[in-house]
Parts: structure tokens; sequence; C-alpha cells
């Protein structure tokens, strides 16, 4: 059964972000689901730093594996579906295409499983395993393809123990005003 949380407010969605502190990223690593988030987030706000709504997208993607009922299968459309209405489109656009860009990735480069951390191993699998030749074509010409590549890489890079970057209090503000202009066409 697939989470069914939707239209979060964003003190919500921070309220979600911030409870990943208490839930490991996986047994195998010692990072918590809010410090990937945080650490996803800066290198994405780092790399891109005129697209606000691509290192949003990084601090929220993986919200779906901490809201009531959410699977790994799942994860990326509940927390596509969760922060749609506060961030908008492209946010949520993003957000719901970081597994795709995983399996695509798997699909049309080499070596790209060798720097999947083995809970990404483990989830690629259950999420489908790589793309077919006919799906990977589908997703290079989705308008956010491009977009859910680099989340997708900022999201394998984003599990560092120890790393330091900006707090959920940093990402507060820029949340809210994200909200306030809509979201509608702008980064």
């Amino acid at each position: 059964m697939s989470a069914t949380v939707s239209d979060l407010s964003v003190d919500e969605i921070l309220g979600y972000v911030a409870a990943g502190a208490h839930h490991t990223l996986s047994p195998s690593l010692a990072v918590t689901q809010l410090d990937h988030a945080l650490q996803t987030a800066a290198l994405l706000a780092q790399r891109h730093p005129d697209d606000t709504e691509l290192a949003v997208a990084g601090l929220v993607h993986d919200i779906g594996h901490l809201l009531p009922g959410g699977r790994d299968e799942t994860h990326a459309a509940d927390a596509a579906a969760a922060v749609r209405a506060a961030l908008g489109e492209r946010v949520a656009g993003i957000v719901g295409l970081h597994v795709e860009a995983k399996r695509y990735l798997v699909a049309t480069e080499g070596d790209y499983g060798d720097v999947l951390s083995g809970d990404s191993v483990v989830s690629l699998d259950r999420q489908g395993g790589a793309l077919a030749a006919g799906e990977v074509a589908a997703f290079e010409a989705l308008p956010l393809a491009t977009d859910a590549v680099l989340l997708r890489r900022a999201d394998d890079q984003g599990k560092a123990d120890g790393l330091e970057v900006p707090g959920v209090d940093h990402w507060a503000p820029v949340l809210r005003k994200l909200a306030a202009e809509g979201t509608a066409g702008g980064n």
C-alpha cells in the first residue's frame, strides 16, 4: 500500500524532513535521512546556485520514506504528491522522477552502478531495475529528465558521514518563499 499523504503545508514538509533525524538512511550507512536530505540540497545549491527549485527538490526528494505507509518502491511518487501543492509542479516533478533517473543512469552508463551505495543497489531491483531501451527514450523525452538526473547524482553523493551543511533552519525561509511565490514558472 502506498502512502496517501498529499498537499502538505510547508511546515508539515519541514516537519517530515526534520523527523528524518530519527531514521538512518540504511543499516550500512551512518547517515540519517535528515543528513542525506540536507547534503543533497546543499550539493545542488552549490552546483546550481540560480536554481532554488532544484535544491529544494534535493531537500524533499526522500520524504516519501518518512510518510505513513511509505515504501521504497513508491517513495518518489509519494513525496511528489506530498509536496506538489506547497512547492509547485516543477519541484514535485523532479522529485517524482529521481528513482526513474537512477534506473536511466544504470541503463545508459555502464559504470554508474559502481557509484551506487549498497542500499541503492538493493532498492534498484525493487524499483524495476535498469530501464529498457524504449523506456530510456521515453525518459529522455521528459521535460524534467535532465533535472532529475542532476538530483540523482547529488542523491548518490549526499551520503557522507559528518559532512557539515546548512540545517533545516536555513531551508525553512527558502521553502516559504517558494510557496509564497506560487512557484509558477520561476526558479
